[in-house]
């Protein structure tokens, strides 16, 4: 439990820290005229997750909302819904499956237009089956699980720039949290690499 609020209270750490340099920043451009909040910098979007990793299958999808503190610094809420599916080699045929959802919210700072980090804290409730091979001796499980998850990585966007808040990108992150109910964490405790490609669609925006 400790451990899952430390994380929290670092994703939250980092967000405030990155919005307050970004707002003290924003006042040296010539281009803001006003202070405050601009619909114009609001932006939605989706990502569709895929992952193979050492007998793990991962399918996904995770739908955002959010807004461009400045040029280079993007913040946002987001939801998700993946479907995992895992097979342990080393006991044959043994299978476990899991859907799981939840909130989260990501940072991403862009050093160049189309290059971008991110951290991305989410909280996963998680239905879990675990499926026993035939003649085993094992019997079926079914759990309700949680499990907090910090990915960190970075990704490649196209057709972003300062005017335009509209492009696709494609990403690849790793939760390196690790709880051991994680859904980016195999059986081994082995962190999963996980591809997100997706769009994402500014709001109100008048291209210059």
């Amino acid at each position: 439990m400790k451990k899952n609020t430390h994380i929290l209270l670092l994703a939250l750490a980092i967000s405030l820290s990155l919005s307050s340099f970004a707002q003290s920043s924003s006042k040296d451009d010539d281009e803001e005229k006003t202070s405050g909040f601009k619909k114009e910098n609001l932006f939605t979007g989706g990502t569709a997750n895929i992952s193979f990793f050492n007998g793990a299958t991962m399918l996904g999808v995770s739908p955002f909302f959010g807004y461009s503190i400045n040029k280079w610094l993007d913040v946002a809420v987001s939801g998700n819904i993946n479907y995992i599916s895992q097979r342990d080699y080393q006991v044959y045929g043994d299978k476990a499956r899991q859907t799981t959802y939840g909130p989260g919210a990501f940072v991403r700072i862009f050093p160049v237009k189309f290059i971008f980090l991110q951290a991305h804290y989410e909280y996963n409730f998680i239905n879990f089956k675990y499926l026993p091979a035939a003649n085993s001796g094992y019997l079926e499980q079914k759990e309700k699980l949680h499990a907090s998850s910090f990915l960190i990585g970075g990704g490649f966007s196209g057709g972003r720039d300062e005017y335009n808040k509209s492009y696709y990108y494609i990403s690849l992150l790793f939760d390196v949290a690790k709880d051991k109910n994680s859904p980016y964490v195999d059986g081994l405790g082995r962190v999963i690499p996980l591809i997100r490609a997706g769009y994402n669609i500014a709001l109100f925006q008048h291209r210059k």
